[in-house]
């Protein structure tokens, strides 16, 4: 039987969620003039950033951080829904991680289409299919996605946000039995990131690397004898029995991906921009390049060096610093670069991400 005073807790509950069912919809009916008022781009990653930061900051609980920011990053995916029809394009099949970082990054509101490549993401979003893509740049454990990299400094498009991912891998199969597992399928960056822990326990198992974890629970659920490290999602969309959870050799293993789109994104306050350069052949050319930085206050939270590809022994270096491209001290350091390199591309400014516990 229930009690008076639950009686009491429930129905402030139900006249709360009246409340806030009427609140939401004044949000869309905001957001619908809104969208009529903008000029260009309907997605404004500046602006969502800003709102979420704002949110976070004003959260005084019980109701977790991180849950807080989910719920307003899928109210703000609905309401961008009313307003104009958003596409974005991911590595694919279904199930992917990059799906995962699609969905948190754009809410489950935007038209996904997976895609073969990177490559095919690209092409799909420079070709205007698309409006946004979303591509692994680099892993914590293993570090960067090298065909991102060559495939941002060679075309137009242009970074406008970022989504820091903590990566937790499930072995799984059709059966859920580990006696029977012959071969283990993955990307080979994920049997990379479980090197050890497979060492211990599937040591006699062939690892058979493919083209992204979600393509190996495919061909596991297909296979009796292959087992596929892939995410949870992964097990449920392909109907595969998890036999291990959280196999990554590091805990805090985390992927950062970038949105790809024909522009960058706006200041929001709290930045990141990322270059791609190239030297001059003289002496002590990498520390003058990077000088202009330090003159003005500019700290730098990235710097990999990557083969220029010309035969030569030549290196393209990409680098990403703090803040965005129109802030003072940042556009000063960036006209100073852009005397004393070789080569400079600004490859985007756009809200810096965090990474969220899981």
């Amino acid at each position: 039987m229930v009690s008076d005073q639950l009686k009491k807790i429930r129905a402030r509950i139900d006249a709360l969620d009246d409340r806030i069912v009427e609140l939401l919809n004044e949000r869309a009916a905001l957001a619908q003039e809104t969208g009529r008022a903008k000029s260009g781009a309907k997605y404004r990653p500046e602006r969502e950033a800003q709102v979420l930061r704002r949110l976070a900051a004003r959260n005084r609980g019980p109701l977790p951080k991180p849950a807080l920011v989910r719920l307003y990053s899928e109210i703000m995916s609905a309401c961008r829904a009313l307003e104009d029809g958003v596409t974005v394009a991911y590595l694919g099949p279904p199930g992917t991680f990059s799906e995962e970082a699609a969905i948190r990054q754009f809410g489950a509101h935007p038209a996904l289409q997976p895609c073969a490549s990177i490559d095919e993401v690209f092409r799909a979003v420079e070709a205007g299919q698309v409006g946004y893509g979303v591509v692994p740049v680099e892993n914590s454990t293993e570090g960067s996605i090298g065909r991102t990299h060559d495939l941002l400094l060679a075309t137009p498009l242009m970074i406008c946000g970022e989504v820091l991912l903590p990566v937790h891998q499930c072995l799984m199969s059709k059966s859920g039995r580990a006696a029977r597992v012959k071969k283990i399928l993955s990307h080979s960056q994920s049997l990379a990131q479980c090197h050890e822990w497979l060492n211990q326990r599937f040591a006699a198992a062939k690892r058979v690397p493919v083209v992204s974890n979600a393509e190996a629970a495919r061909m596991a659920a297909g296979d009796a004898a292959a087992a596929a490290i892939a995410s949870k999602t992964a097990a449920a969309v392909y109907k595969l029995k998890i036999i291990a959870g959280n196999i990554e050799d590091e805990p805090l293993n985390t992927t950062r991906f970038v949105v790809i789109a024909a522009q960058d994104a706006g200041p929001s306050g709290a930045d990141k921009t990322s270059l791609v350069m190239s030297t001059r052949n003289v002496p002590g050319a990498v520390h003058a390049l990077l000088t202009p930085l330090a003159q003005h206050g500019v700290s730098m939270t990235r710097l990999e060096s990557r083969p220029a590809r010309t035969g030569r022994w030549e290196y393209m270096f990409y680098v990403d610093i703090e803040g965005h491209r129109q802030d003072a001290n940042v556009a000063q350091a960036l006209a100073e670069l852009q005397k004393k390199a070789a080569f400079l591309k600004n490859l985007g400014s756009y809200p810096a991400g965090s990474a969220q516990a899981e």
